[in-house]
């Protein structure tokens, strides 16, 4: 143990689980396969969904890597009616803007997608989870503290939150509006922390589709050497 009190003590490493190598392959193929069963959806359920999933897959988001294990993030679950219509007006009206200015060739890769600045299932979903990162700390002193590598780990932590929520037998969609600033006053958050997106969760409507799409094969996206 160290006696310098800005730096953790280390303990043996207790958590790590090894499996028989069939084990390994058959666990990796599972855990792909259903993830390929993933979709991004966009007609969602109004049936409610039990807080205390969305509070394991939280908990699921917060065991992920972090630069200088600072935990940059700060999740904001909402469910309550009036937030969820106040988040979807300004979002829609956000989005309105972002159509009416867009490059052309950005519009022209979003249309096979058939999204538009209409987001119903803003408000129609049990669960908006906004996601924020902390730019910085904020000292009990008001000072500042700088935080390292702050996209990166709440990125890496929203895609834990993603698969969380897909185990759980949820349906996701990631909302970005341009700009989101607006999510920091709605849900009243400080200034050290910036939205990074909307993730809007819960089960399908019973007429969901989805686009007809593909994902890559692994032969286009990972190289061995």
């Amino acid at each position: 143990m160290t006696d310098n009190p800005e730096r953790p003590g280390f303990v043996p490493l207790a958590t790590y689980r090894e499996y028989p190598v069939d084990q390994m392959v058959s666990r990796s193929r599972a855990f792909a396969d259903d993830m390929q069963r993933r979709r991004t959806v966009r007609q969602f359920s109004d049936r409610p969904v039990p807080r205390e999933v969305i509070d394991a897959c939280i908990e699921t988001a917060g065991t992920a890597p972090s630069g200088a294990h600072q935990q940059p993030w700060h999740f904001v679950v909402v469910s309550d009616p009036a937030m969820k219509r106040a988040i979807r007006d300004a979002a829609e009206g956000a989005e309105a803007e972002f159509y009416s200015t867009a490059p052309a060739a950005w519009l022209a890769a979003l249309a096979p997608l058939g999204t538009d600045a209409n987001k119903p299932y803003l408000e129609k979903a049990p669960y908006l989870i906004a996601v924020f990162a902390e730019r910085y700390g904020v000292n009990a002193d008001g000072s500042r503290r700088t935080h390292y590598y702050v996209q990166e780990s709440v990125g890496i932590a929203s895609g834990f939150l993603l698969a969380a929520l897909h185990h759980a037998g949820l349906v996701t969609l990631t909302h970005t509006p341009s700009p989101m600033g607006f999510l920091n006053k709605v849900l009243g958050r400080p200034e050290n922390e910036k939205a990074m997106m909307l993730v809007v969760a819960g089960y399908p409507a019973a007429d969901a589709s989805v686009p007809n799409i593909t994902r890559k094969p692994l032969t286009e996206i990972a190289t061995y050497l």
